[in-house]
């Protein structure tokens, strides 16, 4: 019903469309400005009725909102038309009512002619301006040519809130009145955006089926409100309740629909469909739920095997399959066997629905007359459906007993019954003797188990002699049991007597030695049965021992026939009761004997002793008795092979025939007897074989400590030590208690000991605090006794006692003394090291070494510097691991000061501005104070002018004055360093001048020569307090084989000055003269040009090996630092005052010169002195001193410059005195390495290692470039 609905509606909808569409088309021929306008096609189904509603209500709001408009058109302005003034006024495009579906665009058109007028558009009344964009509306705006009068609007993805009313409005002009559009309406549809089904939709939902269910379902917010339709199994349920309610919001619907459903059992796994249509919708939405339909199955069906149902047989294995078809959920089936539940497993066929379920069973008599039935039922089923099958069985006797006995002598008779089990139907019974049949003498038939009859058979017959051995035969049989037959057979004994019987044996009177394998045979002739042979000895049954012995002193063999003679054999291991022994054959009334002689040593030696407890010097009398014997024996005494004296005793009377003997011995008793053994043997001449017994000596003693008992152990700490215990003691002692300096150790144990069931005294983890004496007190229930162990524990040695430092004056004598605490104390554990560089060979062999129990001493005689530093002492006394001790020697030796004679003279400016620093430098131990003065009067450090800055660093020490605006008239004078401590003092003068002209170098001498270029050097001289620079005038003459020409051109010079501080050394400053000084020649041009020349290729080689000089220096540099690093803890307690010499020599491409022919350079104010410290306005290292990357130099080598520029900053002197030199570049360093305080006057310039010759200044080194 539903469905034609919404089919009626779409064909009117379709009609409309078409003739809005043909009406269009009419339109656009008239007009062809309308053509894009109108070209799209609308969807408009909105009634009349309605539209006239909604014009009533915007006439009402049209009053109120016209303010709006009037504020609208001063605001905004007026939209001017560009159409002539002779163009006629009004609407030639119309809106019209329009539907849409929401989300989509909507255009509503308004084509106008009226020049100069603003053209606008109202929404319920409110305008929405001129403006095309349509501010606060984004998805407004008009669209059209305006110069042809289009004002469509436009309206993109339209919602609920642009369902209204719109008028297209043309304010008043010049030419005309206001004109308004006709109102429209712009009808939203909202189609459905969700079902919501009861049940819940997409869940499956298990019903009964015939019963009655309600489902609802309930529609999302739509316009207008949708149609609901159901559907069960793709059929249309009629008859459904629906209701339309308001939405959440105006304007919307929602439709909620209920149906009542009834499902079958052919909906079990259909869809129930909700589905919803909805003009705005293309297709309708739907939801479903799936139908799980319970119902009943179908009765059960028994598949019977065969056509005779249930008719079988005993012993048949029968199957049976019960199946039951259809039923949601499929059918439970169970076996039932007289009402009682049989089988309840099953299988189910989900695709075809069927249950089976297969019943195997075996059938047995008892199964006679039982019904099988079949169940079926499930859940929903209102009963149970029962399918059955009553068996008839068929079974014959299980059995056919035949009672009586066929065993009778022979002439008389023999009387049995034959009877059978119970059969169905009944058996006949018939008699067979060998291929005989005998007569019965009645036959009876009687009801039996489980349906059936029992049949029974008397004979009775007389038995002869040759009937013996014939098969007596009872057999049953039916016609239902054709192709079987059923008997019981006996074998019929016909008994008569043997007769005669005999025994075969060893000869009589032969002498048999015990443990002789002897073999008897009983042998009868005749019998039935077969007679039975039994052995007797001396009337006694024989038998075999019960216990498997190896080998068995009796065997009886069983009963042997051989053709008419029957054996039995006996096997004898012979034994002293054998002795004269009779044994007899039996069989029947016929017997048969026979007697042997048996030879054997004492069946039983036994010592009896007077007393049960033994202490020391109890009186023992053991009496040893030898019970039977054939022939007789004689017996002896001895102790652990000390053979005893003893005393016989008067023969007597022995078992088994033969003869006894007894003999006695007295013993003293004493603490070493126990456990010994006293031995009795007992010798047979004739056997030639000897039995001997012991008695063990039980003698209850006190302990005693053994001679083996252990009085010293020995351990290594941290280790384990057992402390054993070799005592003796009966019974065993009862405790052993441990003591250890007076404490009692727990017997149970503890953290660190226990002690054994042996007594001894384990011990782990040991320490030296357990060393000493241990008591072990051992005690049973006769006495106690005591020992004490000694543990020694080894220990490795500790160092406790080390002097250091050690000091000495030089020349004097001293010990080092190195005192231990070790365990053992070895004679020759102490060894002495001296540490320093490895390459250095530190010998001892001056010195003496000394032990003298835990002390070592290193003795050394007159003590020299070379033998300050650091020593090490060794102790090892096999306990790992060895100790080891560092110890400083210190020399003491009054101050040196040292004299720089070349360099005795400081200058300065006396112009109250300038400073200067003297610097003073001597050795000595111990530490040295040092005093100033001036002009031979103590200088008053007081005075602010005056700094004075100390540095020790071992045993140099550096004392820095710094006077500050120097005054000529103050402080132009000679100052005296003094240095002293307790054992002397040293002094050394300054001068301190006024700045002049700097001296003249010395020493100077050819390193280097090509044929192009050569290389001088020269020491400088006091440079009067400025940089200095160097000149160097060259001559040229000529040379041959005779001698040399002279000068030419005497008088004439070139000129070249070294390059200063501020000039790099690798651009050499020379300069040529323009004119010719006075009183010099002219020199010719093509000479000087030559000279040029050559200089200028010695000036390129000297920046080759500059560069090459440079790099060198820097890898010396980092390999010094980093060994200064590694040693400093050992340079720091070394006194070693050796100068360090420069010992580098020059390199370049052109020449080698050896170090032999250069002097030695020292580090010292005696011979070098480093480039003056740069100012402040020269180097700058802001946030403090940082390192260069290209050498990671610690110091600039200015410490003894002649001149301080200025009061440096405290800090500044930090770290001048670590032992690695540094370049003329290296004026700033890392503070992060120089953290700790402490450190800052750890080492001295002074100490400092040869400095190659690259690291001096351009201006110091002398090179003629």
């Amino acid at each position: 019903m539903g469905g034609e609905k919404i089919r009626e509606r779409k064909r009117e909808r379709c009609q409309k469309r078409d003739k809005e569409k043909s009406k269009r088309q009419r339109h656009r021929q008239k007009d062809p400005y309308r053509e894009k306008a109108t070209g799209r096609c609308r969807r408009q189904v909105v009634g009349i009725a309605e539209a006239r509603r909604r014009r009533r209500g915007m006439a009402l709001r049209i009053p109120i909102r016209a303010p709006l408009l009037f504020m609208g058109l001063l605001t905004t302005g007026l939209a001017q038309l560009q159409i002539p003034a002779s163009t006629s006024r009004g609407f030639w495009a119309l809106p019209e009512n329009m539907t849409v579906v929401e989300g989509a665009a909507a255009e509503l058109l308004c084509g106008v002619s009226a020049p100069g007028s603003a053209v606008q558009w109202a929404k319920d009344g409110l305008l929405l301006g001129p403006d095309p964009r349509i501010p606060g509306f984004p998805r407004y705006h008009l669209v059209g040519d305006p110069t042809r009068g289009e004002f469509h609007l436009h309206i993109e993805a339209c919602d609920l809130s642009d369902d209204a009313e719109y008028e297209c409005q043309v304010s008043r002009s010049e030419t005309g009145l206001e004109l308004v559009s006709p109102r429209v309406i712009l009808s939203i549809l909202v189609p459905p955006k969700m079902l919501q089904m009861t049940p819940e939709a997409g869940s499956t939902v298990t019903w009964v089926a015939g019963q009655e269910y309600e489902v609802s379902c309930v529609s999302g917010d739509a316009k207008p409100a949708p149609d609901i339709t159901f559907l069960q199994s793709g059929q249309i349920i009629p008859h459904i309740t629906a209701n339309v309610n308001e939405g959440s919001q105006e304007k919307l619907f929602t439709t909620e629909a209920t149906a009542r459903v009834t499902p079958q059992s052919s909906d079990d796994g259909q869809l129930l469909i909700c589905e919803g249509s909805s003009p705005a919708l293309d297709t309708p939405i739907k939801v479903s739920v799936t139908m799980n339909v319970l119902f009943p199955p179908g009765p059960p069906v028994i598949e019977w095997p065969g056509l005779d149902e249930g008719h079988v047989r005993a012993g048949q294995s029968l199957e049976l399959q019960c199946m039951a078809r259809g039923g949601n959920p499929p059918a439970t089936l169970q076996w039932l066997k007289n009402g009682q539940p049989m089988l309840t497993a099953w299988g189910t066929e989900h695709a075809q629905a069927v249950a089976r379920s297969m019943l195997v069973m075996i059938v047995r008599p008892e199964d006679h007359g039982t019904r099988l039935s079949c169940e079926a039922h499930n859940s929903v089923s209102k009963g149970i459906q029962e399918r059955g099958v009553t068996l008839q069985v068929t079974f014959p006797p299980s059995a056919i007993t035949i009672l009586g006995s066929a065993s009778q002598s022979e002439n008389k008779n023999v009387t049995l019954s034959c009877i059978t089990k119970s059969s169905r139907p009944r058996v006949l019974l018939r008699w067979w003797l060998g291929w005989r049949q005998l007569l019965p003498t009645e036959d009876t038939v009687m009801d039996g188990l489980h349906g059936g009859y029992i049949s029974m058979s008397n004979l009775t017959f007389l038995v002869r002699r040759e009937d013996n051995g014939l098969t007596l035969t009872c057999e049953a049989f039916s016609e239902a049991f054709t192709k079987e037959t059923f008997k019981k057979s006996l074998t019929l004994n016909v008994k008569y007597p043997a007769q005669k019987l005999w025994i075969e044996g060893p000869p009589e009177g032969q002498l048999l030695r015990a443990g002789t394998r002897v073999r008897l045979v009983c042998l009868a002739i005749g019998g039935n049965p077969d007679p039975s042979l039994t052995w007797y000895k001396d009337s006694r049954p024989v038998t075999e021992p019960r216990l498997s012995q190896e080998p068995r002193s009796v065997q009886l063999g069983n009963l042997e026939k051989s053709g008419s003679i029957v054996s039995r054999e006996l096997v004898l291991v012979t034994s002293p009761s054998d002795n004269q022994a009779k044994f007899m054959c039996k069989a029947g009334q016929l017997s048969a004997s026979m007697q042997l002689v048996v030879q054997f040593p004492p069946t039983n030696l036994t010592i009896l002793a007077n007393v049960s407890v033994l202490r020391p010097g109890d009186a023992l009398n053991l009496t040893c008795v030898s019970v039977s014997s054939n022939p007789p024996v004689s017996l002896s005494w001895d102790k652990e092979g000390e053979k005893l004296e003893g005393v016989t005793s008067p023969p007597r009377s022995a078992p088994f025939k033969g003869s006894a003997a007894a003999r006695s011995v007295l013993l003293r008793i004493s603490s070493g007897d126990h456990g010994h053994r006293v031995t009795c043997s007992a010798h047979s001449a004739g056997l030639r074989e000897t039995v001997s017994a012991f008695y063990r000596l039980n003698v209850l003693y006190p302990p005693e400590f053994l001679g083996e008992q252990v009085l010293v152990v020995t351990a290594v700490e941290q280790g384990e030590a057992l402390l054993p215990v070799s005592v003796s003691a009966n019974p065993a002692p009862e405790a052993f208690n441990w003591t250890f300096r007076g404490y009692r150790l727990s017997p149970g144990g503890g953290p660190r000991h226990r002690i054994l069931s042996s007594g001894t005294l384990q011990l782990w983890n040991v320490t030296r605090a357990d060393d000493g004496l241990y008591q072990l007190h051992c005690q049973n229930s006769e006495g106690t006794a005591e020992a004490l162990v000694r543990l020694d524990v080894h220990y490795a040695p500790t160092i406790r006692a080390l002097q250091d430092p050690t000091e000495v004056n030089i020349g004097g004598s001293v010990d080092i003394i190195c005192t231990v605490d070790a365990k053992p104390i070895l004679p020759g554990m102490f060894n002495w090291e001296r540490l320093g560089e490895e390459e250095e060979n530190w010998s001892l062999d001056d010195m003496e070494k000394l032990s003298e129990g835990s002390t070592g001493r290193l003795r050394i005689h007159h003590a020299k510097l070379a033998q300050a530093g650091a020593y090490q002492c060794i102790v090892d006394n096999g306990v790992a691991p060895p100790a080891r001790g560092l110890v400083r020697l210190v020399v003491r030796f009054a101050p040196q000061v040292e004299h720089p004679t070349p360099l005795t003279k400081v200058a300065a400016a006396g112009d109250s501005t300038s400073s200067a620093t003297l610097h003073c430098r001597a050795r000595g131990v111990p530490n040295i104070v040092f005093t100033w003065t001036k002009n031979g009067v103590p200088l008053d450090l007081q005075d602010p002018r005056y700094t004075e800055h100390t540095y020790h660093q071992g045993g140099v020490h550096s004392s820095l004055l710094t006077i500050a605006n120097v005054s000529a008239a103050q402080d132009y004078a000679l100052f005296t360093c003094t240095a002293t401590n307790t054992l002397g003092s040293d002094h050394t003068n300054i001068q301190l001048v006024s700045i002049s002209r700097p001296d003249p170098p010395s020493g100077i001498k050819v390193v280097s020569m090509t044929p192009y270029s050569v290389g001088l050097e020269w020491k400088p001289g006091f440079d009067g307090g400025l940089p200095q620079t160097f000149q160097i005038r060259v001559w040229l003459l000529a040379s041959n084989a005779l001698g040399d020409s002279g000068l030419a051109d005497k008088g004439s010079q070139i000129s070249f000055t070294t390059p200063g501080l501020d000039q790099p050394p690798e651009e050499p400053d020379y300069q040529v003269p323009t004119e010719q000084p006075a009183g010099f020649p002219e020199l010719p041009l093509m000479p000087v040009l030559l000279a040029v020349g050559g200089l200028l290729l010695l000036s390129n080689a000297s920046c080759v090996a500059g560069f090459l000089w440079q790099r060198r220096l820097r890898r010396l540099a980092e390999g010094i630092s980093e060994k200064t690093k590694a040693d400093s803890k050992e340079d720091r307690i070394r006194n070693d005052y050796e100068e360090s010499q420069w010992t580098e020599g020059l390199d370049n491409q052109s020449s080698t010169v050896s170090t032999k022919d250069m002097e030695p350079y020292y580090h010292s104010m005696k011979d070098f002195s480093p480039q003056l410290p740069s100012t402040l306005e020269e180097v700058s290292c802001p946030g403090g001193f940082t390192g260069l990357e290209e050498e990671n130099m610690i110091f600039p080598g200015h410490l003894y410059d002649e001149v301080g520029r200025l009061n440096t900053p405290a800090g500044t002197w930090g770290p001048l005195y670590d032992e690695v030199q540094l370049g003329p570049r290296d004026l700033c360093w890392p503070e992060d390495e120089y953290e700790n305080p402490k450190g800052i006057y750890d080492q001295v310039a002074g100490d400092l290692d040869p400095m190659e010759m690259d690291s001096l200044p351009f201006e110091l080194r002398g090179h003629l470039v």
